[in-house]
């Protein structure tokens, strides 16, 4: 992908972010559907977490084409994919066989206080700062007590800081209309702890070479309170 031009971190709309991803659905996964397989640390992360949500069902929350949700299956996990564009979750459901629902991560179509475990892999990023708060309301809302949610993002690379976004026109020869915003872990923990989940662990790494874009990325484990 590459980024068109700067961009106000309080831009863009679910609209657009919907229907962009729906133009690239069939696109982006062939491009990234077995990218985990050149990513052991994302894999082990992955594993672990199912061993830690094993109280309940795991909703994989922006979960594209399923790849990341597939993988938490493979490892025992019972799975709900939710993504923002519907494209994207016919694209999950076909690879995959898992149930896959389409929905705005800031009005979860889930029953308060009914899954095991979170996962949020790279989709807060389109979300400005109220729509994030929002989105970890529901996060909070909808977990067990004392159930873990797993939350990565960018951080910053070459030409974009913590805080700091780019903005997208178009991306596989599609017009899109994609803010990706690069997040500091230290405002979104304290954003996390302001909607009742509470910091366990947290992991930086830096990127995986020819795998992915090349971006610092952050992973954040943290825990509804009980």
């Amino acid at each position: 992908m590459t980024a068109a031009s700067a961009a106000s971190p309080d831009a863009g709309t679910s609209t657009a972010t919907r229907h962009s991803y729906n133009a690239v659905a069939e696109r982006y996964a062939a491009e990234i559907g077995d990218e985990l397989d050149g990513k052991p640390l994302d894999r082990a992360l992955l594993a672990a977490f199912v061993e830690l949500a094993s109280e309940g069902p795991i909703a994989d929350i922006g979960c594209g084409p399923g790849h990341a949700t597939a993988h938490l299956a493979h490892h025992g996990a019972r799975t709900l994919g939710v993504d923002l564009s519907p494209a994207m979750c016919a694209v999950a459901h076909r690879t995959t066989a898992l149930p896959c629902a389409a929905a705005d991560m800031t009005a979860l179509p889930i029953r308060s206080h009914t899954m095991g475990g979170i996962l949020c892999w790279y989709a807060v990023i389109h979300l400005n700062q109220t729509e994030r708060a929002a989105a970890y309301a529901e996060f909070a809302r909808v977990l067990c007590p004392g159930a873990p949610a797993l939350i990565a993002f960018h951080t910053d690379d070459t030409d974009t800081g913590p805080g700091q976004a780019t903005h997208l026109t178009e991306w596989w020869d599609h017009p899109v209309d994609l803010t990706f915003r690069y997040l500091d872990p230290t405002t979104e923990v304290a954003a996390l702890a302001r909607a009742g989940l509470t910091l366990a662990a947290r992991l930086d790494r830096a990127p995986h070479p020819g795998v992915e874009h090349a971006s610092q990325r952050s992973y954040l484990l943290v825990r509804r309170l009980a």
